[in-house]
């Protein structure tokens, strides 16, 4: 969904992506990491695209970090339970997998705010099912604490639906897309280009998509504290780079397309219909952004998904001032 922010907010980010240009001598004054290690989704083009060129790598090593790692991950549960655990230091996912992950004490922080990929309920071509009330009493696919989730609890609030209403089936989109080809759930919830490919291989049917504002989020790129706390210059640095990339990646939808089947298997095709959907921007996470994903928090608590009530503002990066 669009990134809406204040004149202020943005001066102030960009002041920062700024002085990470010239990070070479106030970096001096801290200690350097030896390497700054990424997890990437296989979903996440823009990420493929920077890691494939070396942007990142070729930013760094001229400021003194020697050595990026990045790391592949299917979806964003698995990435921010290894960023909790210090083997990754930066990453990108949903709007849910970093609700569950503070519930849980994880030790991260928001650092920036992106669109979310574009997101479907589907069935299969020839299914019964024609609209989101007709999933009462049916199985229902999706990844548990994904960015799916709160995809599913939403659609089903739009037909008068609670989450009790279906038999939720927990599974990762390789398993998800063998179950459904398979016939043994009835719908299936997932992004792009996974929800591209079962669209274009599979023929797929959307009975309801993130294209209805009421079930749109967003992305966040989500950082370790303790690495954010220790290198912010860095991290800014990086944070800029991947914003180059990203606006890159809107002006280049054709040749991302390429470069993406090229470096992840996923057909052309796939992922050209995915990014026609998508938005590539990069921004700090603003008090709209806090206030969407406390409303998150908050309904996830309530439903019992969550253990615990948190404060979403308590974990949300500041760059450092200039």
């Amino acid at each position: 969904m669009p990134i809406h922010i204040s004149r202020r907010t943005l001066a102030a980010y960009a002041t920062v992506a700024a002085l990470s240009l010239g990070l070479g001598t106030s970096a001096q004054a801290q200690d350097l990491p030896k390497e700054v290690r990424i997890g990437l989704q296989k979903g996440s083009a823009v990420l493929v695209l920077i890691k494939k060129q070396q942007l990142i790598e070729k930013r760094l090593k001229a400021l003194g970090v020697p050595s990026v790692k990045w790391v592949e991950f299917q979806f964003g549960p698995p990435m921010l339970e290894a960023l909790g655990a210090g083997v990754i230091d930066l990453g990108s996912v949903g709007d849910t997998p970093p609700v569950f992950a503070q519930a849980g004490g994880a030790n991260l922080v928001y650092a920036a705010a992106i669109p979310a990929s574009q997101h479907a309920v589907l069935v299969p071509k020839q299914s019964p099912i024609k609209t989101v009330a007709d999933l009462k009493g049916k199985k229902v696919a999706f990844g548990k604490g994904s960015s799916a989730q709160n995809v599913t609890i939403k659609a089903l609030a739009t037909a008068g639906l609670t989450f009790g209403d279906i038999e939720p089936i927990y599974l990762s989109p390789a398993d998800a897309t063998a179950a459904f080809n398979g016939g043994n759930i009835d719908a299936w919830v997932v992004w792009d280009p996974y929800y591209a490919i079962a669209e274009e291989r599979y023929g797929a049917r959307s009975i309801a998509s993130t294209s209805d504002r009421r079930l749109a989020g967003s992305g966040y790129y989500i950082a370790s504290r303790s690495f954010a706390s220790q290198y912010p210059a860095v991290l800014s640095t990086v944070l800029d780079e991947i914003r180059k990339g990203t606006e890159w990646a809107g002006r280049n939808r054709g040749e991302l397309a390429a470069l993406a089947a090229e470096a992840t298997g996923i057909d052309v095709k796939s992922w050209t219909a995915a990014f026609a959907r998508d938005e590539f921007t990069l921004g700090p996470v603003t008090d709209a952004h806090v206030a969407q994903q406390q409303r998150l928090a908050d309904a996830f608590h309530a439903l019992g998904i969550i253990p615990r009530r948190i404060d979403v503002r308590e974990i949300v990066w500041q760059a450092p001032a200039p």
